[in-house]
C-alpha cells in the first residue's frame, strides 16, 4: 500500500508566480503614456526609435512591474484580507522573495534608466522613489486617498508623458502645451485610482487604510472621481478647439460622451460597477490621451 507523500515547500518562486507578482496587467497605463509623450513631441519615431522602446520598456515591465512588487510586499498583510490568492498571502511566493524580487526591479530600473538622456534618467530616480514611498513605511502615500491616487496619477500618466516627450525632443525641450496636457492626465487620473480601491475597501478599512471609499463611503467617492476624471478632460477639449486641433477635438467630445453615459451606469451602485467601469471607461479615457496627443505632434 502506497502513502502519498507531501507536496514539497518550495523555496524559490516559479518564474509564473513571479511574473504574476510583477502584474503585466498594470503595465499598459504607463507603457501608453509614454507613447503618448513620443507622439506629442512631434519628432520623428523612426530617427529615434530606440529611444522609443527603450522608454516604453522602461516604463512597463521594468518601473510600473517594480512598483508592483514593491507594493505587493508592502500589503501583503492587507492581500491578505483583500486577495489572498496573490503570490505572497498564497505562500506561492516564499519567504522574503518577494522583497528580493523587488529591489532587483529597482537596480534594474535605475540601470536601464542610465541609458536614456539625463531627462530621462533624472525621472526615472523620482518614479523609483515615488513607488517606494508609496507602498512602504515611513512615507505610505497610500494611507491617504488624497495623496495616494495623486502620486500613482503622476507617476503613471504625467510623469511618462513627460519622459517620452523630453526624450524625443532632446535639446529643443518640451513645449509648455505638452507639460499641460500631460499634467491635465495626470490629474484626472487621480480618479480612477479613487475607482480602483474600491476592490480593497475590507482590508483598508481593517488596516487603517484611509482610501476614498472607505472615509468617504462608495457613493460620494464614487461620484468624485467621476468629477476629477471629467473636469481635466473637459479642459482639454476646450484647449484643443482653442488650438484649432478640430478632428482631435472631435474625439474628445465622443470619448467624453461615451464616458459619461458609463459614469452613469457606475453611480447607480458603486460598489458594483467600479471593475466594470475600470475595464470600460479608463479604454476611452486613454483613448483620449493619445488623440490629444495627435493634436500636439501636429502643432510642432
Amino acid at each position: 500500500m502506497s502513502v502519498a507523500q507531501p507536496e514539497p515547500i518550495r523555496r524559490v518562486p516559479s518564474p509564473a508566480t513571479v511574473l504574476e507578482l510583477l502584474k503585466p496587467v498594470t503595465w499598459f497605463p504607463p507603457m501608453w503614456a509614454y507613447a503618448c509623450g513620443v507622439v506629442s513631441s512631434g519628432a520623428s519615431i523612426l530617427d529615434n526609435w530606440a529611444l522609443a522602446v527603450l522608454g516604453i520598456v522602461l516604463a512597463g515591465p521594468i518601473v510600473c512591474a517594480m512598483s508592483q512588487a514593491a507594493n505587493d510586499w508592502c500589503d501583503r498583510h492587507v492581500d491578505a484580507i483583500n486577495e489572498p490568492h496573490r503570490p505572497i498571502p498564497s505562500g506561492r511566493m516564499p519567504g522574503r522573495w518577494g522583497l528580493y524580487v523587488a529591489w532587483a526591479w529597482t537596480v534594474l530600473s535605475l540601470v536601464v534608466g542610465w541609458f536614456l538622456p539625463p531627462w530621462g534618467f533624472g525621472a526615472t530616480i523620482f518614479a523609483v522613489a515615488c513607488a517606494w514611498a508609496y507602498s512602504a513605511e515611513p512615507f505610505r502615500f497610500k494611507r491617504s486617498g488624497w495623496v495616494g491616487p495623486g502620486v500613482v496619477g503622476l507617476c503613471y500618466e504625467g510623469l511618462p508623458w513627460f519622459i517620452g516627450a523630453a526624450v524625443m525632443a532632446g535639446a529643443t525641450g518640451v513645449r509648455w502645451e505638452i507639460v499641460l496636457i500631460a499634467g491635465l492626465y495626470a490629474a484626472g487620473a487621480h480618479g480612477i485610482m479613487t475607482l480602483n480601491d474600491f476592490k480593497a475597501i475590507k482590508g483598508d478599512t481593517t488596516q487603517g487604510l484611509r482610501s476614498l471609499p472607505v472615509t468617504l463611503g462608495p457613493e460620494r467617492a464614487a461620484r468624485l472621481a467621476c468629477w476629477v476624471m471629467a473636469v481635466p478632460q473637459l479642459i482639454v477639449l476646450a484647449l484643443l478647439i482653442a488650438w484649432g486641433a478640430q478632428i482631435s477635438a472631435a474625439v474628445m467630445t465622443l470619448v467624453i460622451a461615451l464616458q459619461l453615459l458609463a459614469m452613469r451606469r457606475l453611480l447607480t451602485g458603486p460598489a458594483k460597477h467600479a471593475p466594470w467601469y475600470n475595464g470600460t471607461g479608463v479604454v476611452l479615457y486613454v483613448s483620449g490621451m493619445m488623440a490629444s496627443a495627435v493634436a500636439l505632434g501636429g502643432m510642432a
